[in-house]
């Protein structure tokens, strides 16, 4: 059944189901295009909405997962993408192009955008997905797409960003290590600025259209709380609706407990979070 119900979304070009990383909800990889580009996403649905009769059960809210890192740093877990599915949410998080088997180039944030913006018609076109509660997740690299993606009006309910990357100016003077694929990706900053300027957000917060939730660890080695810090001030002289909680003794990766706490937290956060409601805030 659960088969039946996506094969009628066009969008998906392809579908393979996964080992289940926890029993109630199913795993599948899906391909699409964007760009012309075969993309490879994971999958996750809780199985109790999965019935024949769909049509007569409230369709779910969805969170669409920007993954971080770059291609097998930072690649999406099936055990979190369940997890955060068990809260009742059908998620979709993309590899991006250039991963996991698919053609063309991850840019760290330069075209693969595209495949985020597709992503969000593969969610909005699936049958028990509730148009109007369609949130944005980014984490670490995955929230400058995730930021810039919820630019785009009438599209996402909320955003909430987990020790992300907000300003790539400020990721390449602290991360001395990651200069080498930075300048390879889109050259040196004071000789290519733009190329650093289009990848953060912070630049353009007066543009998204949405609530924004930002979740950092004080003592985050790998995006610094500055990133966070920056992306709140930017959304207080733009006069965004936004919340910001700093987490004491967290570091880019939190603990198990820290990480069910405020992922329970950031549910409660978006219960009740629709299109409608956000939209509200910019009337």
């Amino acid at each position: 059944m659960r088969r039946e119900l996506l094969q009628d979304v066009t969008e998906i070009m392809q579908i393979t189901e996964e080992e289940r990383a926890i029993p109630e909800v199913a795993l599948f990889t899906v391909t699409y295009l964007s760009d012309n580009h075969p993309v490879k996403a994971l999958l996750a649905i809780p199985d109790e909405k999965l019935i024949p009769h769909q049509k007569v059960v409230e369709p779910l809210p969805a969170l669409l997962y920007c993954r971080g890192g770059y291609k097998k740093i930072g690649r999406v877990q099936p055990l979190r993408i369940s997890q955060m599915a068990a809260f009742g949410y059908v998620i979709v998080a993309p590899h991006y192009r250039g991963n996991e088997g698919a053609p063309g180039k991850d840019e760290f944030g330069g075209a693969e955008l595209e495949d985020v913006h597709q992503a969000y018609g593969l969610l909005a076109n699936m049958p028990f997905v509730d148009r109007s509660r369609i949130h944005l997740y980014g984490f670490s690299r995955g929230a400058m797409m995730a930021l810039r993606a919820s630019m785009i009006p009438n599209r996402f309910a909320s955003v909430v960003v987990w020790s992300g990357v907000s300003d790539m100016h400020l990721t390449y003077a602290e991360r001395e290590d990651l200069r080498p694929l930075l300048k390879k990706m889109m050259g040196d900053p004071d000789s290519a600025p733009e190329a650093y300027e289009s990848r953060s957000p912070v630049r353009e917060v007066e543009k998204i259209t949405c609530p924004v939730l930002i979740i950092h660890g004080k003592i985050d080695q790998n995006v610094g709380v500055e990133h966070a810090n920056r992306l709140a001030k930017a959304l207080v002289l733009h006069h965004k609706p936004h919340e910001l909680w700093l987490v004491e003794d967290a570091s880019h990766l939190f603990t198990a407990e820290q990480i069910g706490t405020y992922t329970k937290a950031m549910f409660q956060w978006l219960e009740g979070i629709t299109l409608e409601s956000s939209q509200q805030f910019y009337k």
